[in-house]
């Protein structure tokens, strides 16, 4: 019985578990934004947001600490250098679980896992909404400098 556990062992080894998760946080630095199952997001949430807190502050000791857990020089350069400059004001929250769908051949729930900073599609600002067309006519405008011109028309001939 698993009571009070709050780790999702994803039908897998502690060896194998820790070794996805680690692949998985590389390729979400490296790429910014990677597809998963929900399941696996969730738990990779876990893994790497602390990882991201870590390299606001730029130390060796931090660097050493991100390493063991990513084990690739690259991830963590990019992530010390591009990643947390983009989220240093950030207090937390530095990724984002959007659903697909589900995968075809098993069922399973289907998502892409972002960085919050990096997707330019919902930081750019919300087009300003243009004024709704119908397609019933409206009715004719009648100008009042028209009205007033046909009453002097029709005055004048009168007058004489």
């Amino acid at each position: 019985m698993r009571h009070g556990c709050k780790v999702n062992h994803l039908s897998r080894t502690h060896a194998h578990r820790v070794s996805m998760l680690s692949n998985m946080a590389t390729s979400l630095i490296m790429h910014k934004r990677i597809e998963t199952t929900v399941a696996k997001a969730k738990a990779l949430r876990v893994y790497v947001e602390p990882l991201i807190t870590r390299s606001k502050d730029d130390t060796t000791h931090n660097r050493r600490m991100v390493f063991s857990y990513l084990h690739s020089k690259e991830a963590v350069n990019e992530l010390f250098r591009e990643v947390s400059q983009k989220i240093g004001q950030r207090p937390g929250g530095y990724t984002r679980i959007l659903k697909t769908g589900i995968r075809h051949g098993d069922n399973s729930e289907m998502c892409i896992m972002e960085l919050v900073d990096y997707n330019e599609n919902m930081l750019k600002e919300a087009a300003p909404k243009k004024a709704r067309s119908t397609r019933r006519g409206r009715g004719k405008k009648v100008d009042a400098p028209v009205v007033a011109d046909a009453a002097e028309t029709t005055d004048a001939p009168a007058a004489e």
